[in-house]
C-alpha cells in the first residue's frame, strides 16, 4: 500500500513523498522553493527552507525530524557544506540519520536533501 503526499514540487511528475506500508516515508529531494519557485539566499538560508519543506511533508506523513533514519543531501559546491551542517545539525536530533553527501549539478538552488522516515 502506498499513500502520495504532495509538497512543493510544482506540479512536477513525482509525489513529495510515499508512505509505504504505514511504516515508512520517503520524502522527494527538496530544495529552497516556495510556492514552486526558487528563493535564492546564502547555503544556509536555503537550507534552511529545503529543511522546511522536508519538515512539512514529514508532518503530512505522521512523522518528523525525531524519525529520520536516513537523508541525502546535494550540494552545487562542497565548500558550502559547512553551513549546510550548521542547518542540518540544529534541525536533526540526535541520534542524527544516517548521511550521504555529495557534489551535484543541481536544477535550481545550491541545496537538496531527501530522506526516509518512520512514521509511527
Amino acid at each position: 500500500m502506498r499513500e502520495a503526499i504532495n509538497g512543493s514540487s510544482g506540479g512536477a511528475p513525482f509525489s513529495g513523498a510515499i508512505v509505504a506500508e504505514g511504516r515508512f516515508v520517503f520524502v522527494a529531494g527538496q530544495g529552497p522553493l516556495r510556492d514552486g519557485q526558487y528563493v535564492e539566499g546564502s547555503i544556509e538560508e536555503e537550507t534552511r527552507l529545503t529543511l522546511e519543506n522536508l519538515g512539512a511533508l514529514l508532518e503530512q506523513a505522521g512523522s518528523g525530524f525525531e524519525r529520520v533514519v536516513r537523508c541525502g543531501v546535494w550540494l552545487a559546491d562542497l565548500g558550502d557544506l559547512p553551513g549546510m551542517n550548521r542547518v542540518y545539525v540544529a534541525t536533526f536530533p540526535d541520534p542524527k540519520p544516517a548521511r550521504a553527501t555529495v557534489r551535484a549539478d543541481l536544477i535550481v538552488g545550491k541545496v537538496e536533501i531527501d530522506c526516509i522516515a518512520l512514521v509511527p
